[in-house]
């Protein structure tokens, strides 16, 4: 009886270990690559009311190599792709945070904001309109002009994994 008991445990624990294999990748997405072979970006153009010209470039810039690196995806430059994101950079603020003693700011928040539209056109279901805003935050003493590359570089880079994780990754 006690090896009928056991038999009927190792059978049970056989059957459900193939039924429940879970499926890991080291980078977070969540892409069946049987389905899903292309992705292609529209363009992000600036709508927003201060402009930095080199942003819309180095934000497309970062998301299609992004995708390139994390995933097994082609992008390509068609509209029949599989997968397609396209939207627009929708703020570009600059905004006082932390007031000094001599009421002037003491550090600077510089924060970005883009509309993306995730089409997925294997299953419209899952396409998506979202908007993401990152920012980071520098010294009042410090020039704009003098630290707005690597800012807007790190910014960039915080939206790419948002959106990212928000589309691809499934999070």
């Amino acid at each position: 009886m006690k090896r009928i008991i056991i038999f009927l445990a190792v059978l049970i624990a056989a059957i459900g270990w193939q039924a429940c294999i879970p499926r890991y990748t080291l980078n977070g997405a969540s892409i069946d690559y049987n389905v899903y072979k292309t992705i292609s970006f529209g363009e992000f153009p600036i709508r927003a009311a201060l402009v930095y010209p080199p942003l819309q470039s180095m934000f497309e810039n970062r998301m299609t190599d992004m995708i390139a690196q994390q995933t097994r995806l082609r992008v390509i430059d068609s509209g029949n792709a599989d997968l397609r994101m396209e939207g627009e950079i929708t703020n570009y603020q600059l905004s006082p945070q932390a007031v000094g003693e001599d009421a002037y700011a003491s550090q600077t928040r510089l924060t970005i904001t883009v509309k993306v539209k995730y089409i997925n056109n294997k299953n419209q279901n899952l396409s998506k309109d979202l908007s993401f805003s990152a920012y980071r935050d520098f010294s009042s003493s410090e020039l704009l002009v003098d630290v707005q590359d690597e800012l807007c570089d790190q910014i960039c880079k915080d939206l790419s994994d948002l959106i990212f994780n928000a589309t691809l990754g499934d999070w």
